[in-house]
């Protein structure tokens, strides 16, 4: 249960970096809120990547791009259900459309628990302190 709680912790660190880029993008850049969450998420997926290593799962390896590579592949199967929670919210309310941050959240929580298992069994399992 501290490993969940601790990955929760990441997850809102990551929630905080994915929405700020995403409202930066979206308003200062104007671009476009489907294609920046894009650059949103892997983003955030690097700042829980790293944070994921050291505080969840306590590895003590060295980091390698293949572990973040592999971590990333793994965070795409949560983030089928994050980004499509997303894209159907800001698509159907014009309110979540207005306050993008609130489809962001609603993305993150329907991909927390497929982001925790995978990374736990499949990324940082058997690097492990």
């Amino acid at each position: 249960m501290t490993q969940f709680l601790r990955f929760c912790i990441v997850g809102t660190i990551g929630f905080v970096v994915d929405a700020a880029i995403l409202l930066a993008l979206v308003s200062a850049l104007g671009a476009d809120p489907y294609a920046a969450r894009v650059v949103s998420f892997l983003a955030a997926a690097s700042v829980t990547w790293w944070l994921n290593r050291r505080f969840t799962f306590a590895v003590v390896a060295r980091p390698s791009g293949a572990e973040w590579t592999r971590y990333v592949a793994f965070m795409t199967l949560g983030a089928l259900a994050n980004y499509g929670a997303y894209a159907i919210a800001i698509t159907v309310s014009d309110f979540v459309r207005a306050n993008l941050w609130l489809g962001v959240a609603l993305g993150s929580v329907c991909g927390l628990a497929i982001n925790f298992i995978t990374s736990r069994a499949f990324v940082f399992g058997e690097r492990r302190a």
